[in-house]
């Protein structure tokens, strides 16, 4: 079965906000190399605007598919943007986008249930549904207990989409979701105020079209993930959780990370978290860090028809080098760094 991912939005090096939405597809994978086809889908009608922490699912009725596009941040209006308040954001208003990926087109719906603004909530799609909870409003600075239930109609006229607003929601920004079964998903992660991460999981199970959320067992938190001040991480499928915290709290930009693996699904495996470090610094040289294990390299393909997904082995071509030369790279600096700014040195 062929798999397709969606990305839309996000900040680009220069921190702006891109409204570019791209199809990426898997063209072919062998010996550890995996090889992929992303492109450029150009919309009509509603555009969503450019924006981040927002979400993005699939829905499918009637034998089609749409995607759904909801909630995120954006720059404030350019006519407000000035000088003092260049970077301040807002939040986006609460519609919703149906984009049709096969023609193109964009749909922007207003659902009365839908009042405010939301970001850095957690979605999951169902068929012809998606359930949002959680988020953060950036206008009123909370995290309210949101659960919303938005079911998308696809007959052969319009669209119809309808918003239900249910009970029992939960307050998290930033969570982290991981399948686990066919009607059972896990919530990792997140906070529950701004400087206070959430260390309760939830469980999240499905029956007859009925949404349960409850709590689950917490998981036994390494002192390190305790005592750190944020996380980050995302899923890695299989009911398994790839979690990140900065080695040195004491610094506002750490050069070490530890990243942990929890595991949510119950299978052979004895440990519940396994906990493994890769760090490096710009003064380090990058053939002396470990490796992780059992890694792949990832390639991007302009044409995918210039790749034959039976080859076995991958024959080494010396002008498909780059030239360094010519390579810029991004580099970070602080007060006290002495770097000459017009010079490009390699940041790994």
């Amino acid at each position: 079965e062929r798999q397709q991912y969606i990305i839309h939005g996000g900040k680009t090096p220069n921190n702006e906000l891109s409204d570019k939405m791209y199809v990426m597809s898997v063209v072919c994978k062998n010996n550890k190399k995996v090889t992929f086809r992303c492109t450029e889908k150009d919309l009509v009608g509603d555009v969503p605007e450019a924006r981040y922490g927002h979400s993005i699912d699939v829905v499918y009725s009637r034998g089609k598919s749409v995607g759904v596009v909801f909630g995120g941040r954006s720059y404030i209006p350019s006519a407000q943007r000035i000088t003092e308040k260049w970077n301040s954001v807002a939040d986006c208003l609460p519609h919703i986008f149906l984009v049709d990926f096969e023609f193109g087109c964009s749909t922007s719906y207003i659902l009365p249930e839908l009042q405010d603004g939301l970001s850095f909530h957690v979605s999951i799609a169902r068929n012809d549904t998606i359930y949002i909870l959680g988020g953060h409003s950036l206008a009123n600075n909370i995290r309210p207990a949101n659960l919303y239930r938005i079911r998308v109609d696809l007959p052969l006229g319009s669209p119809a989409v309808n918003c239900t607003v249910l009970p029992g929601g939960i307050s998290v920004s930033s969570a982290i979701l991981t399948q686990t079964s066919n009607d059972e998903f896990v919530i990792v992660g997140g906070y529950q105020l701004e400087n206070q991460k959430r260390m309760v999981c939830n469980i999240i199970s499905f029956e007859d079209n009925k949404i349960e959320i409850r709590e689950m067992e917490t998981p036994d938190w390494t002192p390190d993930i305790k005592h750190s001040k944020i996380w980050f991480g995302s899923n890695m499928g299989n009911g398994t959780i790839f979690l990140g915290i900065p080695g040195d709290n004491k610094q506002a930009v750490s050069e070490t990370y530890y990243f942990y693996m929890l595991k949510c699904a119950e299978d052979d495996m004895n440990e519940d978290q396994k906990a493994f470090t890769n760090s490096q610094t710009s003064t380090e040289d990058p053939g002396d860090s470990t490796p992780f294990e059992d890694s792949e390299e990832f390639c991007f393909s302009a044409e995918a028809n210039s790749f034959n997904g039976d080859d076995e082995f991958d024959t080494y071509n010396e002008d498909d080098e780059e030239d360094e030369s010519v390579t810029g790279y991004w580099i970070t600096c602080c007060s006290t760094c002495d770097v000459d700014i017009n010079t490009w040195v390699p940041f790994y």
